[in-house]
């Protein structure tokens, strides 16, 4: 509590009557001091002392109670302090000691603000700044101190306060980084061609001095390969997409002596590969109800060209018409079977039989096309165990079964495919019968067969094979031992998943990553690696090791999960490749940094924030290890807030901001003691005038 007292005055008429009054006066006062007559002073002095009583002036004495003023410290926590070397430990110490040093001030409360880390919005500041404005008197701000790296990312135009705002900076000038920057890099790739990234060094703080920089490019894990990379300029890198599915690189540039942090010298790129335009090759061999089933399926894919042949005149068949008057054309068998074949991803046979069209060179060819990494999708009817079979061909080599003797091959009963234990580990159709008895359509017909090889992936009565996958060297092959699965496209009897299973079919022919049934994948989010292990073999899956950027393992055991699937998951935090492996097969993923706007620039500098410091007022302090603080005072409004030089003082506003909790006021002139002055004085001077 204080007490201050003050000379007020009340008056007890209007200002502007008392004022006419006061110039009435002095018109009646001036004939007076003009002619020096006698008593003039004295009628002076009435007049004076009338006025004063009228204005009524009182002493006031006031209670007053002082509100402290607040400083704000502003502590930025982001991954740019924590990032270099005794940085953090630094801004600790300064920390420490300022609010010790602001608690020992008089009259100041200290609120403490904390800048979290911003995610991929680097830091904010300011907007921490603001939500403690809010709730902050603006009459009692004293100031603000930023203990902060520089590096803030929502710096706005003009001040957001009136207050002086000081800036104080760990470490000391001329800090030097150097960084690794992507100026652009694809996120896709078509697999058999050559992507280009775009990436820079820039050595920040030197200006760039004209010099070359080690860059090491590692993919997939693989050897690393490094090249010469100019400072400050562009170059280019060409990376092959060999597969489809992610390709991990991880780039890193040499460190230089000096330089604050290496964190910024490094950059982890996922490319995905993805297929051109695939070429289908869809060849029927008879019309029948189901033809329009591959053809629908395949021209509803945008990604796919196909070339579609029916066969329905055999060579045996020339009755030596007119070229210029056929309205078919021959089946041209030597461009599509040798001289093009190698221009096609998948080769479809739809009820094909070999009616002396293809000879067994151009089976052969086939046949070769597929061990070499080409895939063949076969869909057989009752032709599959005739005489003109594609069993009894050079082709027989790669089918995955074939046909048992006649007359015990067609089977025409009603029946409803079912999905194989295999097929429930198989992504093919994983997930397609969801419980224990199918609810589809009956077909009613299927070729009894041997499976010599492969996967059966869906059976028929009795266990007998329906579709079959297999690997074939380099190349894949599937086999559907039924023609009718075009009656799930009619909607039979409720039809069944025919669209979903022939699209999963024909994209596992042609590799698609997500579909491999022997597949170890790894992903990252949230921090948090995810590791996926896909395999046919039944039993307990095998522990996964994981190796982090930095070289360091860890085992993780695999849970079981559906649909042949077990995973695992681990912390992943530090940026970079990250590898996990089950002993036969290695995934790699890409953790890039949560908030890339951080790692830009690691330098302690005061140049985003210069500008406003320079409009508001504040300065800019350098703490060195966190030891080096200026000197705090409280200065009163209108003032410098800071002293000269690098290492002067800096000032925190006395606002005297206050609430009064008492008054009292006594008049000088009451009016018991107005009236005998006021005719004292009257009687003086008519007194004085009389002699």
């Amino acid at each position: 509590m204080q007490q201050f007292t003050t000379l007020d005055v009340a008056p007890i008429i209007p200002l502007w009557l008392l004022a006419a009054a006061a110039g009435l006066s002095a018109l009646a006062l001036l004939p007076g001091f003009l002619r020096r007559a006698r008593g003039i002073w004295w009628r002076a002095a009435a007049f004076a002392a009338l006025l004063l009583a009228l204005a009524n002036p009182r002493l006031v004495e006031e209670t007053r109670e002082l509100r402290p003023d607040i400083a704000l410290l502003v502590v930025d926590a982001s991954d740019s302090t924590q990032l270099v070397p005794g940085r953090a430990a630094a801004m600790a110490a300064a920390r420490q000691t300022l609010e010790a040093r602001l608690g020992r001030l008089d009259n100041l409360e200290l609120r403490v603000v904390e800048v979290p880390e911003g995610g991929n919005q680097g830091t904010r500041l300011f907007t921490a700044l603001e939500r403690a404005l809010a709730q902050t008197p603006r009459a009692r701000l004293a100031g603000v101190l930023a203990l902060t790296d520089g590096q803030v990312h929502d710096v706005p135009p003009t001040p957001p306060l009136d207050a002086p705002f000081h800036l104080l900076l760990p470490g000391r000038p001329g800090e030097m980084d150097r960084r690794l920057r992507v100026i652009e890099a694809p996120g896709f790739g078509i697999v058999g061609r050559t992507v280009e990234l775009r990436v820079a060094v820039d050595d920040l703080g030197l200006d760039n001095a004209p010099g070359t920089a080690r860059l090491t490019i590692r993919r997939d894990g693989a050897a690393a390969t490094e090249e010469a990379v100019p400072v400050g300029r562009e170059h280019r890198i060409a990376v092959p997409i060999e597969r489809g599915g992610p390709t991990v690189l991880e780039l890193l540039a040499e460190p230089r002596a000096g330089e604050v942090s290496a964190a910024n010298n490094r950059a982890v790129i996922t490319i995905n590969g993805v297929r051109d335009r695939l070429r289908v090759l869809l060849v029927s061999g008879e019309p029948h109800a189901g033809e329009r089933t591959w053809r629908r399926l395949l021209k509803a894919d945008p990604g796919v060209d196909l070339v579609h042949f029916t066969i329905l005149r055999p060579p045996e068949k020339d009755d030596l018409t007119p070229l210029n008057e056929l309205a078919l054309i021959a089946f041209p068998v030597r461009e599509l079977f040798q001289v093009k074949l190698r221009e096609f991803d998948l080769i479809v046979f739809d009820r094909f039989a070999n009616r002396g069209i293809l000879p067994p060179a151009y089976m052969r060819n086939i046949a070769e096309f597929v061990r070499a990494g080409g895939a063949l999708l076969v869909s057989v009817g009752p032709e599959f165990s005739g005489p003109a079979s594609l069993a009894n061909t050079p082709l027989a080599a790669v089918l995955p079964a074939r046909p048992v003797a006649p007359p015990n091959a067609i089977q025409e009963t009603p029946f409803r495919p079912r999905i194989s234990d295999a097929g429930r580990r198989h992504p093919v159709t994983d997930g397609l019968q969801p419980g224990p008895e199918p609810e589809w359509g009956r077909w009613y017909r299927y070729l009894r067969s041997e499976a010599r090889g492969g996967t059966t992936v869906m059976e028929a009565p009795e266990g007998a094979p329906l579709l079959q996958l297999d690997r074939v060297g380099q190349g894949r092959v599937a086999l559907l031992l039924s023609d009718h699965i075009w009656l799930w496209a009619r909607g039979h009897e409720g039809g069944g998943p025919q669209q979903e299973l022939l699209r999963r079919m024909a994209h596992w022919l042609m590799r698609e990553p997500e579909l491999e049934e022997e597949d170890l994948t790894a992903r990252i989010e949230a921090g948090r690696l995810q590791v996926v292990r896909r395999s046919l073999a039944p039993g307990p899956p095998p522990e996964i090791v994981i190796t982090a950027p930095d070289g360091s393992t860890q085992r993780l055991p695999l849970a079981p999960s559906s649909g042949g699937r077990a995973t695992a998951e681990a912390e992943a935090m530090a940026a970079g490749m990250w590898q996990a492996s089950d002993g036969r097969r290695q995934a790699y993923a890409a953790a890039v940094p949560a908030n890339p706007a951080e790692l830009a620039d690691l330098r302690a500098s005061p140049e985003r924030m210069a500008a406003l410091l320079q409009a508001n007022g504040g300065a800019i302090r350098w703490l060195g290890d966190g030891s080096r603080l200026p000197e705090l005072r409280r200065v009163t409004a209108g003032r410098d807030m800071a002293g000269a030089g690098a290492a002067g003082w800096i000032g925190l506003r006395r606002n005297a901001d206050h609430s009064v909790t008492g008054i009292s006021a006594l008049p000088l002139l009451p009016p018991w003691l107005a009236l005998p002055l006021l005719l004292g004085l009257a009687l003086l001077a008519w007194r004085r005038e009389a002699r």
